[in-house]
């Protein structure tokens, strides 16, 4: 009696979800770049058909290698109009609706230009998309400068206020793991300074249980107010002066991974920390490992 492998199996459901997920981009480009929904009277009474950045972005970086010519041809677009809607600080909308209205949610909305910056330092390595760089040279240094803005100077890690990325009904402030590893991956796709520092702090506070020769008393005291953090194998969501996250932030801790901060021993250990709480059942992951319940 044959058995179906589980490999064959998944294989098939990969493929499937790769063939959906083109007809959707497809369904959702327009002429701006592409939508977070699909038009309809629902998408329009929320402004959800319109060019969300940090949507728009992530789609940008597998639009560009999808092998559908018309999503390679257009994966840019989106990042245009962007551009053409950023604000004269440097920060980059959170959504640009179809007339052109630049929504920037609040003050701190930050991964909004992280995430432009990634998708044209990507694109901008691809055969159909190189110049995007030099094309956009100034808006890049005033989105750059807009983060480092945001960046503490002793730290060189990003600050923001609750609901400021997309995780916008979390209650994460301060030092965020999910931000924090963009930066660095910015840092490093556009030769900024600090990546060392970065990369040093990122661990010393957001993984508190590594140990830090740093002498700066905040350190210690930022520290300290995640001693008893329960997943010591795992990065905090995120740490300030008052609380921190120990709900394990799944998607935060796979980008620490895929960004390059953490050593191969501690990566391991992300992982099989990840494995045991079961966050792939069902797949493909939990948000997080443990829900935060009212109060």
């Amino acid at each position: 009696m044959l058995v179906e492998s589980p490999i064959v199996h998944e294989t098939e459901l990969i493929d499937r979800c790769r063939r959906e997920s083109i007809a959707l981009l497809l369904e959702n480009l327009s002429p701006f770049g592409i939508l977070a929904s699909t038009p309809s009277a629902a998408a329009r009474a929320r402004a959800y058909d319109s060019v969300f950045a940090r949507d728009a972005a992530i789609c940008a970086l597998g639009m560009a290698i999808s092998g559908e010519d018309r999503l390679e041809r257009e994966a840019a677009s989106a990042l245009h109009t962007l551009a053409e809607a950023q604000a004269h600080n440097g920060q980059i909308p959170k959504f640009v609706t179809s007339q052109g209205d630049a929504d920037f949610w609040y003050v701190h909305c930050i991964d909004a230009t992280l995430w432009w910056l990634l998708a044209l330092a990507f694109l901008d390595r691809r055969a159909a998309h190189r110049g995007l760089r030099p094309k956009y040279r100034p808006q890049i240094d005033r989105a750059v400068a807009w983060l480092h803005a945001q960046e503490h100077q002793r730290f060189f890690l990003l600050t923001q206020n609750e609901a400021s990325d997309w995780a916008d009904i979390m209650p994460r402030s301060g030092f965020v793991l999910y931000t924090n590893a963009l930066w660095y991956l910015t840092k490093r796709s556009y030769g900024l300074g600090q990546q060392t520092e970065t990369a040093q702090y990122f661990n010393a506070l957001l993984y508190p249980v590594a140990p830090s020769a740093d002498p700066y008393r905040r350190t210690e005291l930022l520290r300290q107010y995640a001693a008893d953090a329960r997943r010591q194998s795992m990065y905090l969501s995120f740490l300030n002066f008052s609380t921190y996250g120990d709900e394990g932030d799944v998607f935060g801790n796979c980008l620490a991974l895929l960004c390059g901060l953490a050593e191969p021993a501690r990566a391991r250990g992300v992982i099989d920390a990840l494995l045991a709480e079961q966050v792939n059942a069902p797949y493909p992951v939990r948000a997080t490992c443990e829900p935060i319940e009212p109060g």
